[in-house]
């Protein structure tokens, strides 16, 4: 791949239909931040940090914020798919280093689509119907796979009424939990209350981790650009808006959380919130709370899985992985083979490891590539291109890097073991793809 000199603007040309607006494109980052982070991982956030659930989603927005910003800057300087993969490749012009970043982006995709397709599996739907749990998150996998094949469209305007339904659920948490709280329910001493078997500031940090988890989506969104509307204009609007939206609901439901139940409670629970509803004591039935989760584990899992694909897709465009990546479907205009190549490798993780260690696993991966936009968009600063777009000042990046290795110093040993097997195997992928290539080309000449 080398540094393109291209149109980027609004109106350049694309392999993929501009079909999608503001609202879609903030629904789909919302919709894409308020999953299974929220919905299932707050009890792990409370086994590190106690009843002081607020704390590391504060700190994890501020780390967001600081990252988002350097995103709306490169994603309105260069409007196309690929994303962070895109921009290494302009700032340093290594093809190997540009590969490898969007692998990870793409593998970061691939691992938490199966972590929500086992969440899917799990307790929310055991309220529901008693199912096998491995053959119902493949056969979840394959239906949206068949959404993500029909088209882009369809499936923002999938993730439109389930952005919606899930907000909803939320909004029932918070009214609820309100309700009860504003009756004389519940203990609010529980707010200030670190765990017994952390020290406060290593359980801050762990839960951070976690809570960065739900705050991701962003970076999903970079590698929709080439089929948004106007995204010098839509994508700061959608990013910082979906971003504000997700932490108002994240702190009202991890205060009414933590003044309802116990930590311990919360932390021994794999469906905290569903616990935080029947605590209340209001009528409610479980099944349709437990619906409610479900969409919202479905409509991520949906989204990280157009994700996955379209940077695959961007990167079979830039060169860096075979030609058929890049193969559309004739009507649609969907990358099929890079949507049918992310869904097997999403059956195969399903089978491996729990949701919390795969939420680890992701963040792990995102923050290396969180780590070469917020280089790129410095090394970038001094390329000029020929339409309005975002900015951030300097500061912004560099702080964005201090608390990007800040948390990767907290992540375990396994977690950085899963990272380096990714890294290996995407080291080979990216010599076999060149090996292929110059033997096209000895062919050509």
């Amino acid at each position: 791949m080398t540094n393109d000199t291209t149109a980027t603007g609004p109106a350049a040309p694309t392999g993929l239909k501009r079909a999608v607006g503001t609202p879609l494109l903030f629904a789909f980052i919302v919709g894409d931040t308020l999953g299974a982070g929220i919905y299932t991982l707050v009890g792990s956030m409370a086994g590190d940090v106690g009843g002081v659930i607020w704390l590391p989603l504060l700190v994890a927005l501020v780390i967001a914020l600081l990252t988002a910003g350097t995103y709306a800057e490169l994603i309105t300087k260069y409007p196309h798919a690929g994303g962070a993969a895109r921009y290494a490749d302009r700032a340093f012009g290594v093809p190997y280093l540009s590969f490898l970043v969007g692998f990870l982006m793409m593998a970061s995709g691939i691992t938490t689509a199966a972590a929500l397709a086992n969440a899917f599996a799990g307790d929310y739907l055991a309220a529901i119907i008693d199912v096998p749990a491995a053959p119902t998150a493949v056969v979840f996998i394959i239906l949206l796979t068949l959404i993500n094949l029909r088209g882009v469209r369809e499936s923002l305007g999938a993730n439109l009424v389930a952005s919606v339904i899930e907000v909803s659920g939320l909004v029932i948490v918070i009214v609820l939990a309100a309700v009860f709280i504003g009756g004389g329910g519940g203990d609010p001493a529980r707010l200030l209350e670190f765990s017994p078997d952390r020290a406060p500031v290593e359980g801050v940090f762990a839960a951070s981790i976690i809570a960065f988890f739900s705050f991701l989506g962003f970076e999903a969104a970079a590698n929709m650009a080439e089929e948004v509307k106007n995204p010098s204009k839509a994508y700061p609007r959608a990013l910082f808006g979906a971003i504000g939206t997700a932490a108002v609901v994240y702190l009202l439901i991890a205060l009414g959380a933590a003044m309802i139940l116990p930590a311990a409670d919360l932390a021994t629970s794999t469906g905290p919130l569903l616990d935080v509803v029947a605590a209340t004591g209001i009528a409610l039935p479980p099944w349709l709370f437990g619906l409610i989760a479900l969409v919202a584990i479905a409509n991520g899992a949906l989204l990280f899985m157009v994700m996955a694909s379209r940077v695959g897709y961007g990167l079979a465009e830039s060169g860096l992985l075979p030609k058929a990546f890049s193969r559309v479907l004739p009507n649609r205009r969907t990358p099929w083979v890079s949507i049918v190549v992310v869904a097997v490798a999403t059956i195969g993780l399903t089978f491996l490891g729990d949701v919390a260690t795969l939420a680890e696993t992701t963040v792990l991966l995102l923050l290396l590539v969180f780590l070469s936009a917020n280089v790129s968009v410095l090394v970038l600063k001094k390329d000029k291109v020929d339409h309005k777009h975002f900015s951030v000042p300097r500061v912004v990046p560099v702080l964005a890097i201090i608390a990007s290795i800040v948390l990767l110093t907290q992540q375990t040993g396994v977690v950085w073991l899963g990272a380096l097997a990714y890294i290996a195997i995407g080291s080979v992928l990216f010599f076999v793809a060149r090996a292929g290539r110059k033997r096209e080309e000895r062919k050509a000449a």
